[in-house]
This record gives C-alpha cells, sequence and structure tokens, in this order.
C-alpha cells in the first residue's frame, strides 16, 4: 500500500489541531486496542492529525478515523440555543506504541 505525500504541517497548526485527549468510558475500552481518542478542530484533515500525533508525541500511527457531531439544539431559561459541532479522531497506533493522555505534553 503506497502512501501520498502530504506537505508539512507548519509547528503552530499542530498543535491547534490536537485540542484535548477525549476521557470517557468508551475512550478508556478502545485503548487497550492501541487506539486515543482527541478533540481537533471540525477543518483538521485525517493527515494533518496523523502528522500533528507523530510530531507531538513521537508515536507511529496506522490510522485514523474521524468523526462530527453535530450540536445539540438546548433550552436555556426559555431561551433556544445551540452547542458548538466537534469533531474527534479516534487514532490507531503501531503495535508496542502508546500514548498516556492523563499526563501534559
Amino acid at each position: 500500500m503506497s502512501r501520498k505525500t502530504f506537505k508539512p504541517v507548519s509547528q503552530e497548526r499542530i498543535y491547534d489541531i490536537i485540542r484535548a485527549p477525549v476521557i470517557t468510558e468508551k475512550s478508556t475500552l478502545v485503548s487497550e486496542h492501541n487506539q486515543v481518542t482527541f478533540k481537533v478542530p471540525l477543518d483538521a484533515t485525517k493527515p494533518e492529525i496523523r502528522q500533528a500525533v507523530e510530531q507531538v508525541f513521537k508515536v507511529k500511527v496506522t490510522g485514523v478515523n474521524t468523526l462530527r457531531s453535530k450540536g445539540k439544539t438546548k433550552r436555556f431559561r426559555g431561551i433556544m440555543g445551540r452547542r458548538s459541532d466537534e469533531k474527534k479522531a479516534v487514532v490507531t497506533l503501531a503495535e508496542g506504541q502508546r500514548i498516556d493522555v492523563t499526563t501534559g505534553i
């Protein structure tokens, strides 16, 4: 399988791409399968996410899956509001690699 070459991502963009780890019950269950979940910007692409994780955490990434969640419509004191849309990236790491999301960068 040949991988296309992508232009490198700037250093500033790398730290904008990885916003926060997602720490939920489901994300801790997939961590047993060498997967880590991050919140990312809506305009982040899979190749950008791959480069950012590899450069920041010094690990080898084998796959990136993304999902977009539409923001819910909520009511607060009778006024309708809307939560922001969000995008998550589930990053699969190579065998033997790991990222400890409980500690800082």
